[in-house]
């Protein structure tokens, strides 16, 4: 064989790689409104940037005429590239080969990808769309899920993961995108569960459709499995790319600041009028959030789910920050199970890559009844407890208005070890709300008062002006300092500037015992 020849027959081998399962299968795809595997990774990564790794690895399954049937890559494209010019490795699954179906070489090829992303301190980017475990290869399918759910455990804090869904996720490939930072499913064209609709008929008799069982809408606002469910296949990718802005490389690095374009003296007048006279009436924090942070660029993250608190990115002076905020437009605020799980999970990942975490707290407690005890609030809620509580990152926390009982010592209080404190004259600092404070303290002699809801009163409004403000906790060191909402982000961005070189060591520990 001739030189040339050597060359004509690498160009025909690559080509059919990047045919995969063929013509056919792929316009198959284009007809269920989905790009390829190739389509989604060039979309993805900068122009002209994609190295791919593995292009020609087969299978070696001989079991069920499988020796018959190879594919050049078998059913994943793996490889790395660049996004706004940073180092991203990345894999998607080729449904047009084996459906996208896990075999022995499909899991080393994606172990492969995440082994360098891990050494070379890079994100790792999952583009998922797969049946399943290749069945003709039995229990190699199983071992490659497993070695691949390991290298997520130790990738895990050590350089982001993210996964999207774009397409069927069933089974044990559930587990990968679980473990991962950040779930993207794509509306109506995702799904994931552990059992399809089938065999839940089967064996519990339900009868449910896909969407319902495991669509991107019920895992973005009921479970929390997915973070973001966006409308199509290219706004994930976009949406990825936009998230990835906001994140370092690795957990050594400090998150990627850009030019800023707010001013960062910039005092925000409007603040003084969103929190309500009336204590019992809702606003919406995101007016708080955007009323602080850099023009249009809070990047909230499970928008649709556990909407008590609001959690996402955002930038103060160019720098990345993690917000968490209680929401007063639901539930008043209150910490509930999901919220709770919700807000430390995002407290956790910020911590683990070095984003500092702004706080603005507006709660009134704990979500109480018998459905919250039985589920176990007490172990949920000391999740978020926890979170703030190991973090070392900086913290800064801002009181908007009500901060009661339990709920104030959660929400990244001094108490936790948060660096800067701070107060609007509004704030309500106290072990519980006025009303509920006199209705206990003062039982005896309301039951005597000639006008009970007068006196009632009277005592509700003495309480407040005793207890229920910032003052008393000014007065010890708890907060920092009372200050007008409009000086918020000034304060803030200074205090940043302040603890970026902060440095904490903890006790000596393999690791904590979070109450799972």
């Amino acid at each position: 064989m001739t030189r040339d020849e050597d060359i004509q027959e690498l160009r025909e081998r690559k080509e059919n790689a990047r045919l995969g399962g063929g013509e056919d299968r792929i316009e198959r795809q284009h007809d269920k409104g989905k790009l390829t595997a190739r389509e989604r990774i060039d979309y993805f990564l900068d122009d002209d940037t994609f190295v791919e790794i593995d292009a020609l690895r087969e299978h070696r399954c001989t079991n069920f005429g499988m020796e018959e049937k190879t594919v050049p890559g078998d059913g994943v494209v793996t490889g790395y590239g660049e996004v706004f010019g940073r180092k991203v490795f990345v894999f998607a699954h080729d449904f047009t080969v084996f459906g996208g179906s896990l075999g022995e070489a499909f899991a080393q090829k994606v172990c492969k990808v995440m082994d360098k992303a891990v050494e070379n301190g890079a994100p790792i980017v999952g583009l998922n769309d797969s049946a399943g475990a290749r069945i003709q290869e039995g229990i190699d399918s199983l071992a490659g899920y497993a070695d691949i759910f390991h290298r997520n455990q130790l990738a895990s804090g050590v350089v982001p993961q993210i996964s999207a869904i774009m397409g069927p996720c069933a089974g044990g490939a559930v587990y990968s995108p679980a473990i991962t930072d950040f779930t993207f499913m794509v509306q109506d064209t995702s799904h994931m569960f552990i059992t399809g609709p089938d065999v839940v008929e089967t064996v519990t008799g339900e009868q449910v459709s896909f969407d319902e069982l495991g669509g991107a809408s019920m895992h973005g606002s009921e479970s929390g499995v997915a973070h973001f469910t966006p409308e199509a296949e290219k706004e994930a990718l976009d949406d990825i790319r936009y998230l990835l802005s906001y994140l370092p490389s690795n957990n050594v690095e400090d998150p990627p600041r850009l030019d800023p374009w707010d001013d960062p003296e910039r005092r925000d007048e409007t603040l003084i009028d969103v929190i309500p006279d009336a204590p019992q009436k809702p606003y919406d924090m995101h007016e708080v959030v955007q009323g602080v942070v850099d023009e249009d660029s809070f990047f909230e993250v499970s928008a649709s789910y556990a909407r008590n608190i609001l959690v996402g990115f955002a930038r103060l002076d160019g720098h990345p920050v993690g917000v968490v905020g209680n929401q007063p437009r639901v539930n008043a605020g209150t910490l509930d199970i999901d919220a709770s799980l919700k807000g430390s999970r995002f407290v956790r990942f910020c911590d683990a890559f070095n984003i500092p975490v702004v706080t603005f707290v507006d709660v009134p407690g704990f979500m109480p009844g018998t459905d919250q005890e039985r589920r176990g609030i007490i172990k949920h809620g000391a999740k978020l407890l926890y979170a703030y509580s190991e973090a070392t990152v900086p913290l800064l926390t801002v009181i908007t208005r009500k901060a009661y009982g339990g709920a104030y010592d959660v929400m990244a209080s001094k108490h936790l070890g948060a660096d800067v404190n701070y107060a609007w004259p509004s704030a309500e600092i106290a072990v519980m709300g006025p009303q509920g404070a006199v209705n206990i303290l003062y039982d005896d002699e309301l039951e005597a008062a000639e006008d009970v809801e007068e006196r009632r009163q009277e005592l509700i409004d003495e309480y407040r002006d005793a207890f229920a403000n910032p003052y008393v906790a000014a007065s010890r060191g708890f907060v920092d300092d009372v200050i007008e909402p409009a000086d918020t982000r000034p304060r803030l961005i200074d205090d940043l500037e302040l603890l970026r070189n902060k440095r904490v060591d903890g006790p000596d520990r393999k690791h904590g015992n979070i109450p799972l």
